[in-house]
């Protein structure tokens, strides 16, 4: 059972379509598997359809027309996932939100702690990766600059707030300073995006985020 949502306002900015690319993967990826969520965002979609109709008409940019055709030719995502190849193997399935994103192989980042890079067509910019945390394993503790948003796909981990399991979804910001612990009877894994930095304490584990990106 999925116990952490997503907050109203981050489902409002997905339906405006106003959340940075990485958030955005991570909003679809918990759609994908949530039925609750699915239902809210449909209410929160039918309810922009409603404000758009009450918009006067506004006029079209002289490409638009260019630009849809182009969007339609576009290749699909199965066929961006065969040509980038495939990905590291996960004891569960990959989200289908991810089927356009290339995934890194998984590095090592300590005894038992394990990261990768998910890259998303056309947005360099987006700061997102998975961490593969060994039973019983703690990272560093830690804040944010921003927002950081995790969903566990596998297994689970506790950070003293409360217990997030497969399915689970999390936002953390500056107001957060947290150490998550991951559960003694398996490993977890999460795909995270951030904005921002993560502010790690400790120089080694903040030279470990640099060199991962973090």
């Amino acid at each position: 059972m999925i116990r952490h949502h997503p907050d109203d306002a981050l489902l409002l900015a997905h339906a405006a379509g106003t959340l940075g690319a990485g958030h955005r993967l991570l909003l679809e990826v918990h759609l994908e598997g949530c039925p609750h969520c699915q239902q809210r965002m449909g209410r929160l979609d039918a309810l922009g359809g409603v404000l758009l109709e009450s918009l006067a008409p506004a006029e079209l940019a002289p490409d638009a027309l260019e630009r849809t055709l182009a969007a339609i030719d576009a290749p699909t995502a199965p066929q961006l996932q065969a040509a980038q190849g495939a990905k590291p193997d996960l004891p569960t399935a990959w989200p289908q939100a991810m089927a356009a994103c290339s995934v890194s192989a998984w590095h090592w980042m300590g005894p038992g702690m394990y990261w990768n890079r998910v890259a998303l067509p056309g947005a360099a910019d987006a700061n997102v990766f998975m961490l593969r945390i060994g039973a019983g394993r703690m990272l560093p503790r830690h804040t944010h600059s921003q927002s950081e948003l995790t969903q566990v796909l596998y297994g689970a981990f506790d950070d003293g707030r409360s217990t997030f399991a497969a399915g689970d979804f999390d936002e953390t910001d500056a107001g957060v300073r947290h150490q998550p612990v991951t559960n003694a009877d398996g490993e977890c894994i999460c795909l995270a995006s951030v904005e921002g930095k993560v502010l790690f304490e400790g120089w080694l584990a903040r030279t470990m985020g640099a060199l991962i990106g973090m």
